[in-house]
């Protein structure tokens, strides 16, 4: 089952079972995924990649941590809590993250094939890193393990 389809299962489920802030999450994946779709289409493409699909997805999810960071900044733990529940609810439909463990490895093995040891050399880490976690880490934490890997 597409991601498209699953969601719009998952929208009917929502309606039915009166879940409104699964509601709105589910809707507003659905609304990005078509405009994203739109702007595909001129290149002869009728549906996202996969990959694409996961770009949009963590996309969202790094806009919901912002907020969500924001949000508590400012002292409103209820739009803090809000965030929270849509993050969750994005969540189970991305891939599933890998633990820090797993993060470290990766990266361990990407230092090594690049021989970078200094922070200068964090360029030839950061590409390979974050092409091999796409979707599966956070970017501001594979950035964070590289930095204090390579001594920066």
């Amino acid at each position: 089952m597409s991601l498209k389809d699953r969601i719009g299962e998952d929208i009917k489920a929502a309606m039915k079972a009166k879940d409104k802030v699964r509601l709105e999450t589910v809707r507003s994946i659905k609304k990005v995924i078509l405009e994203k779709e739109t702007t595909v289409r001129p290149s002869g493409q009728d549906a996202l990649t996969e990959e694409q699909e996961i770009e949009v997805l963590t996309q969202l999810a790094k806009q919901r941590r912002d907020s969500i960071e924001q949000y508590k900044q400012a002292g409103r733990t209820d739009l803090a809590d809000n965030e929270s529940q849509e993050l969750a609810i994005l969540e189970e439909y991305l891939p599933t993250q890998l633990s820090d463990e797993e993060v470290e490895a990766v990266i361990d093995g990407i230092i090594a094939q690049a021989e970078a040891t200094s922070p200068k050399d964090m360029g030839k880490v950061m590409g390979p890193a974050m092409k091999e976690l796409k979707g599966k880490a956070d970017g501001a934490k594979v950035q964070a393990l590289v930095k204090s890997k390579l001594g920066g």
